[in-house]
């Protein structure tokens, strides 16, 4: 998963709530960790975003769930995404937290209670927790809250170099369900959604991306240092500059910028997480309008056998091993 907890920031070395206002104006801001919620000074950062973004999500674990709650009164346009991993035993295995499952819920029940409504929850999902995708996303469906989807990445901000999936057919399998079942739902949303889900069954399979990647152009990732970066994903860290030292104009109009694009324009990571396909999916809507249209409009369904890397190959672990195979893993 991810390694922060591990190698976790100075204070002295972090940025504080001024550098925020040094930010141009944004249509969205995700806030995350690490756990945003450990930081002292997270309601001033919050106050500082919300002159700068129309929209700031929060992602979280749910652990403090009074300080959640206390922030999201005074900010009631806060989004709140959750990450629960599985179902209470998966989910506290994978996350090394006690109870981490009961926390979470009770956080995103209280924000309901609340009347708070951009909430949500999120799940990353790998080997361990395949088996319980359908179970959330059902779960989020009768909460009527946002349910979100990732796969495992391998990042320098990470701290991890060895994530993977193993058993990648099995996983697919769990994903083809999750889309099928976006796409019977009557929100248009959804049947997005599934598209993006249809593009984690490419990343896992180590595919090239269904959509080009234009961070660093269309988006950034500030750290916790003030080092400007086109996304977390890369596998070392490629400032763009610093806003400690640095106006935003200068940084985003700078020679390393370009020099920082170009690497972008032929980077191999080839990942898929919705901070660069989101933007990707709004200016190439063409593709994903037109999968959308196939799947839904047209009352096709999806199936991973429409994927031409899901090859029949009894020798391929990881892909479809035979018919039988399929039916004695449900």
């Amino acid at each position: 998963m991810c390694g922060c907890y591990a190698d976790p920031t100075k204070k002295s070395d972090e940025i504080s709530p001024d550098l925020i206002r040094k930010l141009p104006r944004m249509k969205f801001a995700n806030i995350t960790g690490g756990e945003p919620f450990l930081r002292d000074d997270l309601d001033e950062i919050v106050s500082e975003l919300d002159r700068k973004a129309d929209r700031i999500v929060i992602s979280t674990n749910g652990y403090f769930h009074q300080k959640i709650l206390a922030l999201c009164r005074k900010y009631p346009r806060l989004g709140i995404r959750i990450s629960i991993e599985g179902m209470p035993k998966t989910n506290d295995a994978i996350r090394g937290i006690r109870d981490g499952f009961d926390h979470g819920l009770r956080c995103l029940l209280e924000l309901i209670a609340a009347g708070h409504r951009d909430v949500g929850f999120g799940m990353t999902v790998q080997d361990g927790n395949a088996d319980d995708l359908l179970l959330l996303y059902e779960l989020a469906c009768d909460m009527k809250m946002e349910f979100a989807t990732a796969a495992l990445h391998n990042s320098f901000y990470f701290r991890k170099t060895d994530n993977a999936i193993a058993d990648k057919y099995h996983t697919a399998l769990q994903f083809e369900k999750l889309i099928n079942e976006l796409l019977k739902s009557n929100s248009p949303k959804k049947w997005f959604r599934a598209y993006f889900n249809h593009g984690l069954i490419n990343y896992i399979y180590g595919n090239p991306r269904l959509l080009p990647c234009e961070m660093g152009s269309n988006g950034f990732f500030l750290d916790p240092f003030g080092d400007v970066l086109p996304c977390n994903g890369m596998d070392c860290k490629m400032p763009m500059g610093n806003l400690k030292n640095q106006s935003w104009e200068e940084i985003w109009n700078s020679a390393e910028a370009e020099k920082v694009r170009r690497a972008v324009r032929c980077c191999p990571k080839n990942c898929w997480m919705i901070g660069s396909v989101s933007p990707a999916m709004k200016q190439h809507f063409s593709v994903p309008a037109g999968w959308v249209a196939r799947h839904k409009l047209l009352k096709r369904g999806y199936s991973l056998k429409e994927n031409g890397f899901i090859r029949e190959n009894p020798d391929d672990e990881n892909g479809i091993q035979s018919d039988t195979a399929g039916l004695l893993r449900e």
